[in-house]
């Protein structure tokens, strides 16, 4: 038994070491086959590394409402392309201050229930000095424990007072991305903004969570509750977040969704008017809608690696034609048939892994070429690393047994006859 394993061992290093010297004897040709593969497979890694330097972007900047937090509002962040759906999400009434104020003081369960409204448009906000932000800010009416809900740090000053909330003072909370714009180089803590012509004292910053695609979510000025409602009036579209500790965030959701649905009159057994976000069906909903994209990037790619297999074939088989005699010469000093078409099977899974490991590596460079153009950081996607690897395998084995075939079931006699 150990004998035969030694000869069969020592059969396949000596089959696998005339495939590798004959790779190197035709370099050009041997080039040109592993070209087609590394072509197939860059395209597959490197629009999958691509996909996922954008998915993880976007899933990081997903992840913006917290631990353990849910956001309530009126229709989904995420809507689908049917246009039905879309138009039945968008006619439904608004949460009133007044439902989400009921959720505030009756959900038991929760932590933190954070209220807050938004302008419709957006707005410039102008410092003292006279620099002004793009028209992309927008300002929200905010209670206290929406800071609290939504995991919002103070890296610089401090949070409204109570009375400050009460008695509606004209206060603010910049973001991050206001603070780069308007105090680049100076302490925004104690200046003075105008928004729609209203001067505002800024007495906080929050801190940066960083944003989806690198780029515009810290955009906001954030004022009283009382004193938005003073300037813009009360009747506006509301949303809240809500947190919950770790092990009732389940139990909280429903509560919230029961006191929500009583408030706005929902019949019994009749779906939802409202949305309720959190991390996981943010992702959710984004790999959904990703997810054809992904297979439409697979089909194409695979079409492209196919293409390369043929080509690894037919360049075999003219391997084997220009190598007739070879194989005539060692057919005549006792090479078996299983020996020959060993040494052609491994010559063409060789070049193809060479050609895959090529297209890998160009793949993976190339895709976080993105990250680096979004300053996010960079992605190795391993599992389709492995799959290149195996795919590379398959393909050299496919396309490389016919030829293979063919070489060891020439004639011996006329092989050596061939010119």
């Amino acid at each position: 038994m150990t004998g035969a394993l030694e000869t069969f061992l020592h059969e396949v290093k000596e089959s696998l070491t005339m495939a590798i010297v004959s790779i190197r004897t035709n370099k050009l040709r041997s080039i040109l086959t592993l070209l087609g593969i590394a072509v197939g497979v860059f395209s597959i890694i490197g629009v999958m590394t691509a996909m996922g330097v954008l998915i993880s972007s976007i899933e990081n900047g997903m992840t913006f409402l917290g631990a353990n937090t849910f956001q309530v509002q009126k229709t989904s962040p995420m809507m689908t392309g049917d246009i039905k759906e879309r138009l039945k999400m968008m006619n439904r009434k608004k949460i009133t201050y007044e439902q989400a104020l009921r959720v505030k003081e009756s959900s038991t369960l929760a932590k933190a229930v954070g209220m807050f409204c938004y302008l419709n448009g957006s707005k410039v906000v102008v410092a003292e000095d006279g620099r002004k932000t793009n028209p992309s800010v927008s300002v929200s009416g905010r209670d206290i424990e929406s800071f609290l809900a939504n995991n919002w740090i103070i890296e610089e000053g401090r949070l409204f007072s109570q009375g400050e909330m009460n008695s509606g003072s004209y206060v603010a909370i910049l973001g991050a991305d206001v603070v780069k714009k308007l105090y680049p180089k100076s302490d925004p803590i104690g200046q003075t903004i105008r928004v729609d012509r209203r001067k505002f004292q800024v007495i906080g910053i929050v801190q940066s969570k960083g944003s989806v695609l690198g780029g515009g979510e810290e955009s906001f000025v954030l004022i009283p509750l009382n004193t938005f409602f003073e300037i813009y009036g009360k009747d506006q579209e509301f949303s809240f977040k809500v947190q919950a500790d770790a092990m009732a965030i389940d139990d909280c959701m429903e509560q919230v969704r029961g006191i929500l649905r009583t408030a706005r009159h929902v019949p019994p057994g009749a779906e939802d008017d409202f949305a309720i976000v959190s991390n996981d069906s943010l992702i959710n909903q984004f790999n959904d809608f990703t997810k054809y994209l992904r297979l439409g990037i697979i089909i194409v790619s695979s079409i492209s690696l196919l293409a390369a297999g043929v080509g690894i074939m037919n360049i075999m088989l003219v391997s084997v034609t220009e190598r007739t005699r070879e194989i005539g010469i060692r057919k005549a000093v006792g090479a078996r048939k299983n020996n020959i078409m060993t040494q052609f099977v491994l010559e063409a899974v060789l070049v193809s892994e060479f050609g895959g490991i090529i297209g890998i590596i160009l793949g993976i460079l190339g895709g976080n070429v993105i990250a680096l153009t979004m300053n996010v950081s960079p992605v190795i996607p391993y599992d389709w690393v492995l799959i290149g690897f195996i795919t590379c395998s398959f393909v050299g084995i496919v396309f490389g047994v016919y030829p293979a075939w063919k070489a060891a079931n020439l004639d011996p006699i006329e092989s050596l006859r061939y010119e």
